[in-house]
């Protein structure tokens, strides 16, 4: 979607011919000046006495009278003087021709015509002054121009150079079977008017950011094949007052005149939020703009064929008025990707890459939930980023699971090296993290977890959903708190003390449990009951404040009914970490080896299962621990960086562990 590139170029050509022309004259003049003064011959100036003495000595043998004014002479031979002179006649000398006879004078008249060079130095002051004048006109014409234009709609038509159509779209089958109505009345309108139905005045896409309500519009533009008009909610209001009431009142007469048309607004939000006194008072020029744009909606009827498309991902926000039907009459919901379309939407940006044959889209898939189509489309670039940098020919799985890591947990600082103590105390903490991901019932798998730094965090430990989940119950929720809790005890059991590395984790128990409490219902003690509504400012656009609409008896409750969550989750966690201990010792010496290790490499070294299986989860990985750990140790031989030494008994344990799983493989391959 673009402008036209004429209207462009014109501007830029025409502010680039004034300095051009300019710079050629002013050239031409230099050039004049510098070679006319180079041709002439070196001449010495003369006073009049000067010359009479010359002549009455025999010095002069020739000269030539200019205008009875200018003598330009030359020396004689035998006067041992050298060169032309010049000099100036101050007044009618009657005895001047006589003594130039008597002393043999060659003498010749001349009359002086003015060069080109002269002509030019002459009018040089008037192309000056009428350049000048021709400047400032033509910047107050410009000014002017843009002045006039100021209130002028900033809609772009759509080009259609790159048409995109509904099978281009993955996913959001309801959303673009809505559209296609939408598309259908603009195409044939009698075909529904013969019906006594209305054409929609307005569609309001609704959805989380990046989910592709903007593909969509524009998939909406390639399949209607009528005017398109796209413009962003902030294109509306300037420094000026009246602007974005001229603006929209212009967009409005463009959609008239290219009926039938769709207007699409761009982040309708930034101009549609409710209307009220705000901070500060007074009146607010997004007020202005967004009346005229409430009057503009319910001012043209449907046979002016004029759909209004817009988009936004807070339409908790906007403005009543604007949402009533006979503005917006429909609002669809723009959500986030199931399963079945984050593989289409897969399949849709690597159709130009070269993927392996160990790519799994569907695989990949079911391991990105809650990840809308901006995130995949990002996660498959980064994966060929990361196949190019290492020269591969083909983009295979692990680029896929590098790229997946990278947005979830961030850029790994591998280059951050802890002191010995510090990072001993990360892999504890981690290990505390990951261990209860293996015996308590209502967790998510655990992903992957890490002691690389990674953004701000020194650890990362990662759970990952088998599947979509849009809720989740308090026995989920207590599970998750523990695992919260998991590093504090961890740290707790092992070295009697605690880091400051468990401020995130506390915090966001914390709220967890005061959001259980107050706004979920499941605290036995206060009950099903929600406390402190939040108060949404609507020009800020975000929570600031939370209405305490409750007294200090139950305030006391809540704080207790909270302490009393966090508490037990923090002794299950104590409990939990104190029954495993030895494999809390191992896991710890594990990552302090090899920094990072997967879902499947934790079972087997554990030889632990989770407490709810995970399904296909193991026939899918498989015990991958004996070839990757071995390959990243030998790696991690040759790197500069220091490591943990952990104790014999627990290195013994690993390849024993190693070994026994190798051993058993290659049982089982004896027996088949």
């Amino acid at each position: 979607m673009s402008e036209s590139s004429p209207d462009k170029k014109k501007p830029l050509f025409s502010s680039f011919i004034g300095p051009l022309l300019c710079f050629i004259m002013v050239l031409a003049v230099i050039c004049f000046l510098v070679f006319g003064f180079m041709q002439k011959p070196k001449i010495v100036s003369l006073s009049y006495s000067d010359f009479l003495n010359a002549v009455k000595k025999n010095q002069v043998e020739a000269v030539v009278i200019i205008d009875n004014q200018y003598v330009f002479g030359t020396y004689a031979k035998s006067s041992n003087l050298y060169g032309n002179f010049s000099t100036f006649i101050p007044y009618s000398d009657a005895e001047l021709m006589p003594l130039l006879k008597v002393h043999n004078v060659v003498i010749s008249g001349k009359h002086q015509e003015k060069s080109i060079l002269s002509y030019i130095l002459e009018l040089l002051p008037l192309v000056f002054m009428f350049m000048m004048v021709w400047f400032l006109y033509r910047q107050s014409t410009m000014q002017n121009s843009r002045s006039l234009q100021f209130g002028k709609s900033r809609a772009r038509h759509y080009d259609g150079s790159k048409k995109i159509l509904f099978s281009d779209v993955a996913g959001q089958e309801e959303a673009k079977r809505e559209l296609s109505e939408i598309v259908d009345f603009l195409k044939a309108p009698l075909k529904f008017i013969s019906m006594g139905a209305k054409i929609p005045t307005g569609v309001l896409l609704v959805g989380n950011p990046g989910t592709g309500k903007t593909l969509l519009a524009r998939a909406v533009a390639g399949e209607a094949g009528v005017n398109f008009l796209h413009i962003s909610g902030s294109d509306f209001v300037e420094m000026f007052v009246g602007v974005g009431a001229s603006r929209v009142r212009d967009l409005f007469e463009q959609g008239r005149r290219s009926s039938p048309c769709i207007i699409f607004i761009d982040e309708i939000d930034a101009v549609g939020r409710a209307r009220g006194a705000g901070f500060g008072g007074g009146h607010d020029e997004r007020e202005q703009t967004l009346n005229q744009l409430l009057v503009e909606m319910d001012g043209f009827e449907g046979k002016d064929g004029i759909i209004v498309l817009a988009a936004t991902n807070r339409p908790d926000v906007l403005d009543p008025a604007l949402l009533r039907p006979g503005r917006f009459d429909r609002q669809i919901e723009v959500t986030l990707p199931d399963i079945k379309e984050r593989e289409a939407i897969l399949a849709v940006h690597t159709k130009k890459i070269q993927l392996n044959d160990d790519v799994d889209l569907r695989k990949f898939a079911r391991a990105t939930p809650g990840m809308s189509g901006a995130d995949l489309a990002n996660i498959v670039n980064e994966a060929a980023l990361f196949a190019a940098r290492k020269s591969k020919s083909h983009v295979d799985n692990e680029d896929f699971e590098e790229a997946r890591d990278k947005i979830l947990m961030g850029t790994a600082r591998k280059s951050m090296i802890l002191p010995q103590k510090e990072r001993a105390m990360t892999a504890c903490h981690e290990a505390g993290h990951a261990l209860p991901y293996y015996y308590l019932e209502y967790v998510t798998p655990l992903h992957k977890v890490t002691i690389i730094p990674r953004g701000r965090a020194l650890g990362l430990t990662i759970g990952l959903p088998d599947e979509d989940v849009h809720s989740q119950t308090k026995r989920t929720l207590l599970d998750q708190l523990v695992i919260m809790f998991g590093g504090y005890a961890a740290e707790s059991l092992v070295y009697g003390d605690t880091t400051t590395g468990t401020q995130n984790d506390i915090r966001q128990a914390t709220n967890l449990a005061h959001r259980m409490v107050c706004e979920w219902g499941m605290s036995d003690e206060i009950g099903a009951v929600s406390y402190g509504q939040e108060d949404e400012p609507i020009f800020m656009g975000k929570e600031i404040a939370r209405h305490k609409d409750y007294s200090e008896e139950t305030a006391k409750k809540i704080d207790e009914a909270v302490t009393h969550i966090l508490a037990e989750a923090k002794r299950r966690a104590v409990e939990l970490l104190s029954v495993h201990r030895n494999e809390l010792d191992t896991l710890s010496a594990a990552l302090l080896e090899y920094e990072t290790l997967s879902d499947a490499e934790i079972r087997a070294l554990l030889r632990v299962e989770p407490v709810r299986e995970r399904p296909d989860s193991i026939a899918e990985t498989g015990f991958i621990l004996d070839k990757s750990m071995k390959e990243r140790k030998q790696k991690r031989k040759t790197a500069p960086r220091s490591k943990a030494k952990p104790k014999e008994s627990e290195k013994d344990l690993q390849k024993n562990l190693l070994f026994t799983q190798e051993d058993t493989s290659e049982q089982k391959d004896a027996d088949k």
